[in-house]
């Protein structure tokens, strides 16, 4: 397939700059198939049934993006990816000049070195006290990083909005953002239906916003995300599964979370790094359907998509959606997602 044929018009105006007042307060688009049909999120317990599990990624976002300024001038920016160790880190830089190993900078009055680069990332090395650590000096000088698309500085309502109610493991760059959708009352309404949670982890790294540079998407090189799939969230699985429930990914990182630990077709704990590239054609081993928002034209996250509902199935209903005037993108609405015979022949 070539990367044209995840083309759609989106207009500008489309693109959701803010949240809802109301986390719940999003609207959802269901696609089964060919049929479409225009909810609202608070609705989803309609869409799900007793013996059901939902998996949530409980990755928590870092305050990324850092600002500071090269020893010898000039002002740069660190969105970070990874951190490696107590002091050092992965990261992109947007400076003036292209940044060369060995160049000092300083950031809230501590130095910092590029040490070298990992493809289009850099490997920086933090000169901190014996007491500090990267994590709490990101958390003490770091901003929200919210995404490339929302034309905005972050306030202070996206300290808590840009990050999901049952966020516990820091390391994200980027939200869920599925998961956004979910305030506390709708988890404890979909608890007391007997619907069952678990969760996964994988920090999203700033990869997710890199834009597909190859019209053949099979000579797409997929960013690397770190992932752990816990045995009791395999036993969920595999119990859900043994007692007709179906498996509800929430988000596209859940997806690739519990697919990368069913590689072998039978889902396992896995705690590693995952690069896997899922477009039509894939054939899911853990997943029954999914919820998430609407995606980038041309994105892997619209390729993943389009990989569980079928191609023309997914394209149709993003342009029903641009037609109804739905939010897009992180702060955007929402899509529940069910297989499609045209993902069956996509396989084929």
């Amino acid at each position: 397939m070539q990367l044209s044929d995840f083309q759609f018009e989106l207009p500008d105006e489309l693109i959701a700059q803010t949240p809802l007042e109301a986390r719940t307060a999003s609207r959802l688009l269901v696609q089964n198939g060919a049929q479409r049909s225009h909810l609202h999120f608070t609705d989803l317990p309609s869409q799900l049934r007793e013996g059901d599990l939902l998996v949530f990624n409980d990755t928590r976002v870092i305050p990324a993006r850092l600002f500071g300024n090269k020893l010898t001038g000039g002002k740069l920016e660190l969105l970070v990816e990874r951190v490696v160790d107590s002091n050092r880190i992965l990261t992109k830089i947007k400076a003036g000049k292209a940044m060369k190993t060995g160049t000092r900078f300083e950031i809230a009055g501590t130095i910092a070195t590029v040490l070298g680069r990992e493809a289009d990332l850099f490997k920086v090395e933090f000169e901190l006290s014996d007491s500090a650590d990267i994590a709490s000096f990101i958390d003490k000088h770091g901003q929200v990083p919210l995404p490339p698309y929302i034309q905005r500085q972050p306030d202070a309502d996206d300290l808590h909005r840009y990050q999901t109610v049952y966020a516990r493991q820091p390391g994200a760059v980027a939200a869920p953002t599925a998961g956004l959708h979910f305030d506390q009352p709708l988890l404890d309404e979909l608890k007391a239906l007997g619907v069952q949670q678990s969760y996964i982890t994988l920090h999203v790294g700033a990869g997710t916003f890199m834009p597909v540079r190859v019209d053949d998407i099979r000579q797409h090189t997929m960013h690397a995300e770190r992932v752990e799939v816990s045995a009791d969230t395999v036993d969920a699985v595999q119990r859900t599964k043994k007692n007709g429930g179906r498996v509800v990914a929430v988000g596209t990182t859940s997806v690739r979370a519990l697919e990368s630990a069913s590689q072998n077709g039978a889902i396992q704990p896995y705690n590693d790094d995952t690069r896997l590239f899922v477009t039509p054609g894939y054939r899911f081993n853990a997943v029954d359907a999914m919820i998430t928002n609407f995606h980038l034209p041309e994105s892997t996250l619209i390729m993943l998509v389009s990989a569980f509902g079928g191609s023309s199935n997914t394209l149709n209903a993003y342009r029903e959606a641009v037609q109804q005037r739905y939010r897009f993108f992180s702060y955007g609405d929402a899509m529940l997602v069910w297989p499609s015979t045209e993902s069956e022949q996509e396989r084929q």
